[in-house]
């Protein structure tokens, strides 16, 4: 019986761990549908305004304190910066020049960055697993998302110095994704700050409202026809990203990101991709290539890596205790 509840509780919390990933890859899928029919800015502040206020909203039911002084405002202030208004204007203007596979790819890549800022400011351990892990996570959303010709020239004819144009990565949004990325990164750091000071799920709500206010200012200044052409599956679409891809993935991720390890719950964001190419093949016919299916092979074996690695280092020292107990047996016999 006690097997049985152990399995169960073990399943949720897998199951909790991996869905603001789902949530948000879905989400990217969701939001490239309806860009067509609105404009990024806009989009961006109905993604974090109403989810904001839902989250407030779940928070005042569970009874959660609202935030005290002016360190605690001051942190979800800059947090709202960070992760709200510029992660997510970054992001949707991106969108509008790349696929939703793709812009998931370059997003994700934050980890690295996640890994080595959580190292620096706060001792967590990266370790030789951790790092193998890492490598093969750039290296497979680098496959997935980096133009297929590049491969194809670096490894079946001597052309790359011709295919290879960085300005034209450079100019089709890319960079954007990169600069949404780096946001991220920060913004996952600042967390564990802002939750010395605040209630991280009150936290989120607030930096999701504070954080989509410029955004609307921006599209009211500069976009026009924000909501007109908006069909009901739009609607849909934009209602689904803001109550599962923002309000729940982010309440969900920046708890988990309050109390656990930064380095192991932000390697499983390289998941993301994987759900965002694999619905955006079912509903936008991205078709994934042999290079992204090894990438997306790749990305998970670096999550296994990243998330195992303590358990890996253990095993292996045991085994190597264990030969070299043996060998001396061994040897004690011979002689």
């Amino acid at each position: 019986m006690n097997l049985t509840l152990n399995r169960s509780s073990s399943l949720k919390s897998s199951l909790l761990l991996i869905s603001p990933f789902f949530l948000w890859g879905t989400a990217m899928v969701a939001m490239k549908g309806v860009l067509s029919q609105t404009t990024p800015f806009f989009m961006a502040g109905i993604r974090l305004v109403p989810a904001g206020i839902l989250v407030l909203l779940v928070a005042w039911w569970l009874k959660r304190p609202q935030p005290q002084g002016v360190k605690a405002w001051l942190w979800i202030s800059l947090f709202a910066l960070l992760d709200g208004a510029m992660f997510q204007g970054f992001l949707a203007a991106g969108l509008t020049e790349t696929g939703a596979g793709l812009g998931s790819v370059i997003i994700d890549s934050q980890p690295l960055a996640v890994a080595l800022l959580s190292s620096w400011l706060f001792g967590e351990i990266i370790g030789f697993w951790g790092s193998v892990g890492l490598g093969f996570g750039i290296l497979g959303i680098s496959l997935i998302g980096l133009p297929k010709e590049w491969f194809d020239a670096l490894f079946y004819d001597q052309t790359l110095a011709i295919t290879f144009n960085g300005s034209d990565l450079l100019n089709s949004g890319e960079l954007l994704m990169l600069l949404a990325s780096l946001s991220m990164a920060v913004g996952t750091i600042c967390i564990r700050y802002v939750s010395r000071y605040a209630d991280p799920i009150v936290a989120t709500g607030w930096h999701m409202i504070l954080g989509g206010i410029p955004l609307f200012f921006i599209s009211g200044m500069w976009e026009s026809n924000q909501w007109t052409a908006i069909n009901l599956q739009g609607w849909l679409s934009l209602g689904y990203s803001t109550i599962f891809g923002s309000a729940i993935a982010y309440g969900i991720f920046f708890y988990l990101a309050s109390k656990g390890n930064l380095t192991s719950l932000s390697s499983l964001t390289f998941l993301t991709p994987v759900f965002a190419l694999s619905f955006g093949t079912l509903f936008l016919n991205e078709v994934l290539t042999s290079w992204q299916w090894m990438g997306v092979s790749l990305t998970l074996i670096s999550i296994y890596l990243i998330n195992q690695r303590e358990t890996i280092g253990k095993q292996l020292r045991y085994l190597r205790v264990k030969g070299l107990l043996f060998s001396k047996r061994t040897l004690g016999k011979l002689s």
